[in-house]
């Protein structure tokens, strides 16, 4: 069964170490990150930083990258491609060796969370003792085996899933609302207070696992 898996490294033992140090505030968010062989990792990465001259000079330094270039310059935000050549032997061995994907991956000075997809247990206990044996401090910070529909890698019960896609299919989020609450309580048959209840964890688990990556749930409700 594929499991996911949320993973803590700290920054200092991960790519992109030197620049966490010297760039006050900077955060990084992947985009995409593939592994080309057993040494190289080519990502493209959002940067956060208020000091982009400061940043430039520090991924210029930084002995974990090579060939990093600007794609897109926001306000606040750069988009680079760049090549992973150190610090990340874990990565580059859930992926080759294991089928692994990285689904979301963000990087600030506290530490490196990383969510990844594995074939099964098995894959994710290599992985996990391969970085034990070569030095890197890895952090379980949740599994979530996708066993439960589509819902699951975020962490959604089954019913939060299908009131999800209900209230969007019948219209709940449009503006003005096509269907109300007590129409979509009426549906499944409970109160419009267990409905809202219910959206209510869905989006919480949502957030939680798509934009705030890193901070475990305790428990799962319904």
């Amino acid at each position: 069964m594929s499991t996911i898996a949320a993973i803590r490294i700290p920054a200092e033992e991960f790519a992109l170490a030197e620049t966490l140090s010297r760039v006050s505030g900077v955060g990084f968010e992947t985009v995409r990150v593939v592994a080309q062989d057993d040494d190289r990792v080519l990502p493209l990465v959002w940067a956060q930083t208020s000091d982009e001259d400061a940043l430039e000079r520090a991924l210029a330094d930084d002995p974990s990258v090579e060939n990093e270039q600007l794609l897109a310059d926001l306000a606040g935000e750069r988009l680079y491609r760049m090549d992973w050549v150190a610090n990340i032997e874990t990565v580059v061995y859930a992926l080759l060796e294991h089928d692994g994907t990285v689904l979301s991956a963000s990087g600030r000075k506290d530490g490196w969370h990383l969510r990844i997809l594995f074939p099964d247990r098995n894959s994710l206990s290599a992985t996990h003792e391969f970085a034990t044996d070569n030095g890197v401090t890895i952090s379980l910070e949740r599994v979530t085996d996708l066993n439960e529909g589509r819902g699951s890698q975020f962490s959604l019960t089954e019913r939060q899933h299908q009131a999800l896609l209900a209230a969007y299919e019948r219209g709940y989020y449009e503006v003005p609302q096509e269907v109300t609450m007590e129409e979509l309580a009426d549906e499944f048959g409970v109160s419009a207070q267990a409905v809202s209840q219910r959206l209510h964890r869905a989006y919480r688990n949502l957030i939680e696992n798509a934009l705030v990556i890193g901070r475990p749930t305790d428990t799962v409700e319904e």
